[in-house]
Formats: C-alpha cells, sequence, structure tokens
C-alpha cells in the first residue's frame, strides 16, 4: 500500500470506530473497569472499538504491528505499526461531553515515540461531525480541506492543555500553567489530547503542552501538526512524565523555552 492508501484506510477505520462511539453512547454508557486511578475509567465501548480496528487491520494489514491503549501491543513483519487510542476523551464520553475522538496513526520503524516516523494519520470527533487526516508529505486536513498551524500571534497565545489523573501531579501541573500563562491570551482544556493537536493543526488553538500523555494518546496528532507545518516535541523523556509541546515554529519555542526555564521567555 502506498503512503496515501495507508492514510485512506485510517480515516475510514476512524470513522466507523467513531460511528460505533457515538452510537454505543446514544444507548448509555457502562462503566467497565478503572485504569491508573478512579477518575481514570475505561467503558465497555473502548474495548469493543479497539476490537472493530483491531479487526479491520487484521483482515486488510495483517503483517502490520499494532500498539492500542486497552489491548496492548502486537509485534508486526511489515516495519508498520497502527498506534490507536479507540476514545480519547473517556471522561468526557462518559459524561456526555462532545469532545472525544477516535486516534488511529500508523508509523513506521520500532514502536517507540522516539524511533518512529508517521506516516498517516486520523482522528475522527463523531459529536463534533469532524474528521482530520494527514499523510506523509501531503498535509493535514480537515473533511478535505488543507490545514495549516497558526503562524501570528500578536494578542497572546490561545493554548491547550490537560492534566493527569493523579492527585500528587496537580500541584505540578498547575505550576507549569502559571509559568505558561505569560505568554497565552488564554487557556483551554478540552480532555482530548487528540482533539487539542487536531486543533492546533487547524489553527484553532495556537499551541499545546501536556505532561504524562502516553504514545496512543498523541501519535495521530502529532502527525496532523507536523503535516500541517507545525513542530512537536518530547521533553524531559527520562522522567516518568515527559512533556508534550506543540504548535507553529514561534510558538512552539516559546513553550520550550517557558517549560524548560531556559531562553529569555522563562
Amino acid at each position: 500500500m502506498s503512503d496515501l492508501e495507508l492514510g485512506a484506510l485510517a480515516a475510514d477505520i476512524a470513522r466507523e470506530a467513531g460511528e460505533l462511539a457515538q452510537r454505543r453512547r446514544s444507548e448509555g454508557v457502562s462503566l467497565a473497569a478503572t485504569k491508573s486511578t478512579l477518575a481514570d475509567i475505561v467503558t465497555d465501548a473502548d474495548r469493543e472499538v479497539e476490537r472493530l480496528i483491531r479487526d479491520r487491520l487484521r483482515a486488510e494489514r495483517p503483517d502490520d504491528g499494532f500498539l492500542g491503549e486497552e489491548t496492548g501491543a502486537d509485534c508486526g513483519r511489515s516495519g508498520l505499526t497502527w498506534v490507536v487510542d479507540p476514545i480519547d476523551g473517556t471522561v468526557n464520553y462518559a459524561h456526555g461531553i462532545a469532545a472525544y475522538s477516535v486516534s488511529i496513526a500508523v508509523v513506521q520503524g520500532e514502536p517507540h515515540p522516539e524511533a518512529w516516523r508517521g506516516v498517516a494519520a486520523a482522528v475522527c470527533a463523531p459529536a463534533l461531525g469532524e474528521l482530520f487526516t494527514a499523510v506523509r508529505g501531503e498535509g493535514a486536513r480537515l473533511d478535505g480541506a488543507r490545514l495549516s498551524v497558526s503562524t501570528e500571534v500578536p494578542a497572546g497565545a490561545l493554548l491547550g492543555t490537560g492534566f493527569g489523573y493523579d492527585p500528587a501531579t496537580h500541584d505540578g501541573d498547575l505550576a507549569m500553567v502559571r509559568r505558561v500563562m505569560t505568554m497565552a491570551r488564554d487557556l483551554r482544556r478540552m480532555g482530548s489530547a487528540a482533539i487539542d493537536l487536531s486543533y492546533v493543526a487547524a489553527g484553532r488553538l495556537d499551541g499545546f503542552f501536556e505532561r504524562g500523555l502516553n504514545p496512543w494518546d498523541f501519535a495521530a496528532g502529532a502527525i496532523l501538526v507536523q503535516e500541517a507545518g507545525g513542530k512537536v516535541s518530547r521533553l524531559e523523556r527520562e522522567t516518568a512524565r515527559p512533556m508534550l509541546i506543540a504548535g507553529g515554529a514561534t510558538v512552539h519555542e516559546r513553550l520550550r523555552a517557558l517549560v524548560t526555564g531556559e531562553g529569555p521567555d522563562a
């Protein structure tokens, strides 16, 4: 398959998975378990949606690897791995808030963010009626329209972020917000990193920062931002909670300076 064909497959599966997630939400959500903390929930729909995605990929791409939030990793033989979050924003989903998404990326190389190269991505936000897609070297799109990150922020940057579910991390997260607000017009916290990154790619947000994201949280969104002309970095990778920052070149560098405490903005 060409990169464009892989992108088309990602988009098709994300759309189908999004329709299933939305249908299950309309039928009523059943909580299946907790993850790291009581606040970090998983629904029966998470598992069903990931199963649909795995089954589609097993039928279409049996030699590819898979890395999913709910069912873990399977090594492949093709050098490609599909990185999947079946419902990013599960808490929003469970509470009937529309900011949730299906996030699917296909990457080349070792199944680790520092080792892979993004090939294609799709983020479907079914309750918002939007499908974001990207293909390596072909740009990022929203329902077919070309996307571009914002480049001018004269009134200050509109930034997105998120907090971890572990209460022990909240003081550090709030301290980081205080530092970053020196460059911000305002802050948005939508509860789905995949949507946040999609919004950066679309120029709706000027930048994004968050600690402790898992690979499936940002794999697709990072490809979208990069293909829309932006930059994405993972900082402090040796720690338990690396920092992800994304945005156009200027916002990205100012975020880096504030996060690391280096440079004139820190």
